[in-house]
């Protein structure tokens, strides 16, 4: 017979770690939460602007279905970070309405359509998603990969887990001492 787990330790019960689910908690998530109308009119409002360059935001079903479960929920980290600090996150993606040059090009750099999601830390990162679902982080220190999708992402975040930082090939080569 397996005796009971201590008093203190419990397993998630939903699709996240442990630390995940206890910040969404935290905030107010639970499974299920689906707000469409925000989503909506954030997809509205993003498809409406248009930058003074005339650059537009693409706006994706990967990030529609981001924004409904999580939207305007302030997730904050319960814990510190395995290898960098844990960052909080706000998934509002009117942070980035005045960004559209700048996610269109990240976008091109990796053939793909870039969309805004919120953001991340207390810089205010944004966080962005392709059309694959991949998520990204922008700063002034550079562009980072978070993950293969949103979970990955927040799980990363949450948790202080070292994000890839992306490169150009050259870059690449010239951190390796070829030029």
């Amino acid at each position: 017979m397996t005796p009971p787990p201590p008093p203190n330790h419990r397993t998630s019960t939903t699709r996240f770690p442990v630390a995940v689910d206890d910040a969404l908690r935290n905030a107010g998530w639970q499974p299920g939460r689906w707000d469409m109308r925000q989503a909506e009119e954030w997809a509205d409002t993003l498809r409406g602007h248009v930058s003074p360059g005339g650059h537009r935001h693409a706006v994706l079903p990967a990030a529609v279905e981001v924004w409904a479960e999580f939207g305007n929920l302030p997730i904050v980290p319960t814990g510190p970070g395995r290898n960098i600090a844990a960052a909080a996150v706000r998934i509002d993606p009117l942070h980035a309405l005045h960004a559209p040059r700048t996610l269109a090009e990240l976008g091109r750099a990796l053939r793909t359509e870039i969309c805004p999601l919120g953001t991340d830390g207390t810089d205010a990162a944004l966080l962005a998603i392709d059309t694959e679902a991949r998520v990204y982080s922008l700063d002034h220190t550079g562009d980072w990969y978070l993950g293969r999708d949103f979970d990955a992402a927040l799980a990363a975040l949450l948790t202080g887990n070292r994000p890839e930082r992306l490169t150009r090939p050259q870059d690449a080569a010239a951190a390796h001492g070829a030029f």
